[in-house]
């Protein structure tokens, strides 16, 4: 039995007649393969890394586990339709807190047509993708059982300034989230999230390592997914933080250079966890352009 992805927070989406990812109750993702090079692109590129014994196991848990491609029946109602086959990041958490950080200053691929660098151009520099490195594409963030998440627009999170976002990742990991926009992120688990030995700034510093080594590969336009489980942190429990690296549409050979586009938007990722841990309690006074943002 086939449904919409109940944790989904940024790209293409299922229902009201649109074409999207669907999951079963197995823990597969269904991706459509899109029909242009986009999804022959994004087939290449699961078929080598997953095959390329040269990509540490380490660094592959980073990625989703995939299966292959299936023809299954679209979510737009358009019939059978080739599917890429993957693992679904959000099986077995139930109230997931997630973040999806879309990648580097520039989302274009040199390759690409010159009216998609131009589209995609307009899009970094209106986002604070230029700026920042990074651009923040979609989040949720629970609440409790009573409020259930709190879920912004999702354009309006893409153009924010460097502090706005470093709230924004605050508030990923405080207990008072509220649409108050006066209150500010305790940042209560923040040290149980983002810190410790196998917390989200671990996973990242270790990503940025093989990044500062690896030429195969170019990833321009990917996210990263940062996920955990406030449930469990109020509980006091492990709260089992992951990062995993999604959409790969735009990856290209990296024909022995670095990937620097990437690199420099995980080492400015990077810096912000850091901040945060350090300083998690720092008070800006700021007025919020985004809905609900405290």
């Amino acid at each position: 039995m086939l449904k919409i992805p109940p944790h989904q927070v940024a790209g293409h989406q299922a229902g009201n007649g649109k074409l999207g990812p669907l999951v079963d109750e197995s823990g597969r993702f269904y991706k459509p393969l899109q029909g242009d090079e986009r999804g022959s692109n994004e087939l290449k590129f699961y078929t080598s890394f997953s095959s390329n014994s040269r990509i540490p196991e380490h660094i592959s848990k980073f990625f989703p586990t995939f299966y292959g491609t299936q023809l299954i029946e679209a979510s737009d109602g358009s019939g059978l339709k080739p599917h890429l086959v993957l693992e679904d990041l959000s099986v077995g958490r139930v109230n997931p807190s997630i973040v999806d950080i879309k990648m580097g200053s520039r989302t274009w691929a040199p390759e690409a047509s010159e009216e998609y660098i131009q589209k995609c151009l307009k899009k970094d520099r209106e986002t604070s993708s230029l700026p920042l490195g990074f651009r923040l594409s979609g989040i949720q963030i629970y609440g409790n059982r009573e409020s259930g998440y709190w879920k912004p627009e999702r354009t309006s999170m893409q153009n924010l300034p460097a502090e706005e976002v470093k709230l924004i990742l605050k508030k990923f990991v405080s207990s008072n989230t509220s649409t108050d926009m006066d209150l500010q992120p305790d940042c209560a688990f923040a040290a149980t999230v983002y810190g410790g030995s196998t917390g989200i700034l671990s996973q990242l510093l270790e990503m940025k390592a093989w990044f500062e080594d690896q030429m195969m590969y170019h990833f321009y336009s990917c996210s990263i997914l940062i996920m955990f489980e406030k449930g469990l942190a109020l509980e006091g429990q492990n709260p089992g933080g992951q990062i995993k690296l999604i959409d790969f549409a735009h990856v290209i050979e990296g024909r022995g250079v670095i990937d620097h586009n990437f690199l420099g938007g995980l080492c400015s990722l990077i810096k912000f966890i850091s901040e945060i841990l350090t300083a998690p309690n720092e008070h800006k006074s700021l007025v919020s352009s985004v809905n609900g943002v405290n």
